[in-house]
């Protein structure tokens, strides 16, 4: 079960990477050209005229990384429950984040979907689905089937049929995306010094003592001191900065975690920027080390470098981080899933019409700012 906790945030980590490499990328392929060497001869003003010499005929410069996305642009971050020591288990989609960026690629929109949100799943062939209304999360388990090999579900096919199911309901086109699978949260804060965040309100953890320890569970109840994060400004080791994205029990529920997990991914943006990475390849390197293979790029047939340099001159203070309300469905006293809220699904309209800024200045309370 532990293994479950890393993948909402290591959905987040995906979008930290992406804008890393897009500017070590941009600095790289940016970087000007060397002036002329100490020593080296040069003309003297009294020397007699020469036959200017013609100039060689050169290619055409090669165009950067994807030179030629000029956007819009919609990234698909996943965050799959899958528990590989458990033959034959179906993968989940345990977070589910879009990471927008319109015409021009000088903005950016990142919101999340609820993971129990109710949506229509289309029919998918390849893995015996019919098609039918349920939560968002079964998209990528009943995608994931392979007939005659129950043992063996296929996490691309899951990833799929959930782009598809996000595309139908949003609206927006899915240009790339991510899977995230297990492990590497915690190390990659760690790598990073720790990470410095506004808590932005009580949080006790079910999971983990003071000292980090995990709390005595006896069957689904947990005993024990807790460890509890109270508001401020605060400085979170990678254990910590794990352990307080995943509470969901607590004031505002899943909707909280969501608005946490994006709070964090713009301190590791900013962790990201003030430590210079962009200029130190080698530092980069060791940050995707420490996630390792918990990230796989599903690419459309374009590479991550051509996404990477496409969003190298994103400024910083317009990545946007939106949080979409929902309330629960169901008939009587049992539980279907979420639905969003008329605001959260108009927010949708007004992103795939260009108009997001202005609906969100009408809208504030969308945007999440701590």
């Amino acid at each position: 079960m532990r293994r479950r906790w890393l993948l909402g945030l290591a959905a987040l980590v995906a979008v930290v990477l992406v804008a890393a490499g897009a500017v070590v990328t941009t600095r790289l392929v940016s970087r000007p050209s060397p002036g002329p060497v100490a020593g080296s001869a040069t003309p003297s003003p009294s020397a007699a005229p020469t036959t200017p010499t013609p100039a060689p005929v050169t290619a055409s410069p090669t165009p950067p990384p994807g030179a030629d996305l000029k956007g819009p642009l919609n990234l698909l971050l996943v965050g799959v429950d899958t528990r590989v020591s458990v033959p034959g288990w179906e993968p989940h989609a345990d977070s589910v984040l879009v990471l927008h960026v319109p015409a021009g690629l000088g903005r950016a929109y990142l919101f999340s979907l609820p993971r129990d949100l109710v949506v229509d799943i289309p029919a998918y062939p390849k893995a015996g689905y019919p098609g039918g209304r349920t939560k968002l999360t079964h998209a990528m388990s009943y995608g994931s089937r392979v007939p005659g090999d129950k043992k063996h579900p296929s996490t691309a096919q899951g990833y799929e049929l959930l782009r598809s199911t996000v595309s139908r309901y949003t609206g927006l086109r899915i240009d790339a995306g991510a899977v995230i699978t297990f492990g590497g949260f915690d190390k990659l804060v760690d790598t990073l010094g720790g990470v410095d965040l506004y808590v932005d309100q009580r949080v006790a953890s079910i999971h983990r003592r003071p000292d980090g320890r995990y709390r005595d569970r006896s069957g689904s109840t947990y005993t024990g001191p807790q460890m509890v994060y109270q508001p401020g400004n605060r400085h979170l080791t990678g254990w910590q900065a794990l352990d307080y994205a995943r509470q969901r029990y607590t004031a505002g529920g899943d909707y909280t975690r969501q608005r946490h997990q994006q709070q964090l991914i713009r301190a590791l943006a900013r962790k990201i920027l003030d430590q210079g990475l962009a200029r130190d390849p080698d530092r980069v390197e060791q940050v995707v080390a420490a996630l390792g293979r918990t990230l796989v790029y599903v690419g459309g047939g374009r590479r991550l470098i051509d996404f990477a340099y496409a969003l190298g001159g994103l400024p910083a203070e317009k990545f946007v981080l939106v949080g979409l309300p929902g309330d629960g469905v169901g008939s009587g006293s049992s539980y279907r899933g979420e639905q969003l809220r008329p605001v959260g699904r108009q927010f949708l309209a007004a992103l795939r019409g260009g108009s997001a800024d202005a609906y969100l200045a009408a809208h504030p309370s969308l945007r999440v700012r701590n």
